[in-house]
């Protein structure tokens, strides 16, 4: 990776590469090579800074100005295009080459618990079925990198370009929670840019919560905040483990504030052991005690997200594991696959045979504003993507989680079957298992999580990291 980037990053430009504590990290998400990537950018759109989130200051001088400015109109013109070269073929050496479209099969695709039966046979698909399979992958929320918004805390970061994709792959989760839980399923996105048409009061509150500021629960503001103790900072990368250990804390956090929270989050990791690479452990009655603490003791439900931080690897995906992997986005539940390579987060929401099918956070978009109150059109499109992408999962790195989705005490019932079912399956190889009780696993509840000693989180980086 270093290598890479030096070809393509001045040696004056490069900062000193302080997060990178591990020298191979399995995480996915933002790596080594983000510090140098960042410094790429803001030489490109701020030259006279030595941060993307710093202001270009301009020239006091008045003289020759309008020489001057040609000159560097085309200075300019020439580095956007060499950096955005750049860029591209170092990303195309971590995601691999730019997979797009629907590959010549007619295997079926799974997105999201629904099936799209392919086809080749013009007699009996008349592109309906792929206009569908569109259309859903379409209204999936995409979050993205943003610039321009407010500063994180107390540090100059106004954009979370090149070291943000692993949050904004969780907020892509945790967003299709929200609209699932609000509009169901079979919901689509009927707007588009420029469209004259109100989007529902229901979506618009889904996307209200994740704008860039502080007083929006969902930010990359707020989740850095509460997930400090995990490791998130500004400019810094953090695996799936720790990001979901961070909603959980803010899941609490909002919850103790108000009741806007829909849902009750737990996290299934499972015994020690587990939580250093072994199979995780679901147990229903932890399960069934983060609904009564999400309910404050009157119900022992309520519509629950379940997150599962996994390790299937060293430097990949075990193959072993890949059956179950690709299984589990048949389930009705599924919320998809916080995954991609290191150093590129990505939020998987489909497969078809082996290739994995993902939203990416890597485009760069500016800041938008979100208001549920608003009686004007909003203009949602930056939130959504037609172009389908994806990648072999045995390329993923092997640090993962999976999202479930159970909006009532069947649906958590049935997740459980199939679940015990596909670990039945899975030849000694299972993603997690399933218990009713037990007594090896300690419950960390999303309140209880919030007080962790140093000590406690010492020994889950130590998991994180292996």
């Amino acid at each position: 990776m270093k290598v890479l980037t030096d070809r393509f990053v001045p040696q004056s430009s490069r900062k000193s590469e302080k997060h990178d504590i591990s020298p191979t990290p399995l995480v996915s998400s933002d790596s080594e090579h983000s510090d140098n990537k960042c410094t790429l950018w803001s030489n490109v759109f701020a030259p006279s800074s030595s941060s993307v989130s710093q202001p270009y200051r301009e020239s006091s001088s008045t003289s020759g100005r309008k020489q001057l400015c040609a000159a560097t109109w085309t200075s300019f013109v020439k580095k956007v295009s060499m950096a955005s070269g750049a860029i591209k073929r170092f990303q195309d050496r971590v995601l691999g080459p730019n997979r797009t479209g629907l590959p010549s099969t007619t295997s079926d695709f799974w997105l999201l618990g629904v099936c799209y039966k392919l086809s080749d046979d013009e007699e009996t698909d008349d592109g309906s079925v792929v206009a569908a399979l569109k259309q859903d992958f379409s209204s999936r929320i995409l979050m993205t990198y943003r610039k321009g918004f407010e500063p994180i805390k107390d540090t100059s970061y106004t954009s979370d370009v090149n070291w943000g994709c692993m949050i904004r792959s969780s907020q892509m989760l945790f967003a299709q929670a929200l609209l699932f839980h609000r509009l169901g399923r079979s919901w689509r996105n009927k707007n588009s840019e420029g469209s004259s048409v109100q989007p529902e009061q229901e979506y618009l509150e889904t996307l209200e919560p994740f704008g860039d500021s502080e007083a929006s629960a969902f930010s990359i503001h707020n989740l850095i905040l509460v997930g400090e103790t995990y490791g998130l900072a500004a400019g810094s990368w953090v695996g799936p483990y720790a990001i979901c250990r961070s909603w959980e804390s803010l899941a609490c956090k909002k919850r103790k504030q108000s009741d806007s929270l829909p849902m009750a989050i737990h996290i299934v990791s499972g015994s020690e052991d587990g939580e250093r690479g072994g199979a995780p452990v679901l147990c229903i009655e932890d399960v069934i005690k983060s609904c009564v603490e999400f309910s404050r003791g009157e119900d022992e439900w309520a519509p629950l997200l379940l997150l599962v931080p996994l390790v299937l690897g060293l430097d990949r995906v075990n193959p072993r594991y890949i059956p179950s992997l690709k299984a589990t986005f048949t389930f009705p539940q599924s919320l998809g696959v916080l995954g991609g390579k290191p150093g590129a987060s990505t939020y998987i929401v489909g497969v078809q045979e082996d290739n994995g099918f993902y939203l990416d956070p890597h485009d760069v978009q500016q800041v938008v504003t979100v208001n549920k109150e608003t009686l004007d059109v909003v203009d949602t499109s930056s939130y959504h993507c037609n172009v389908l992408r994806y990648v072999p999962l045995e390329s993923l790195d092997p640090s993962l989680a999976l999202g479930f989705y159970c909006r009532d005490k069947g649906a958590f019932d049935d997740l459980c079957l199939r679940a015990s079912s596909l670990a039945e399956e899975s030849k000694g190889a299972p993603l997690f298992t399933v218990t009713q009780t037990h007594s090896l696993v300690s419950h960390h509840s999303s309140c209880e999580f919030v007080e962790d000693t140093e000590e406690e989180h010492g020994e889950e980086d130590d998991w994180q990291l292996l």
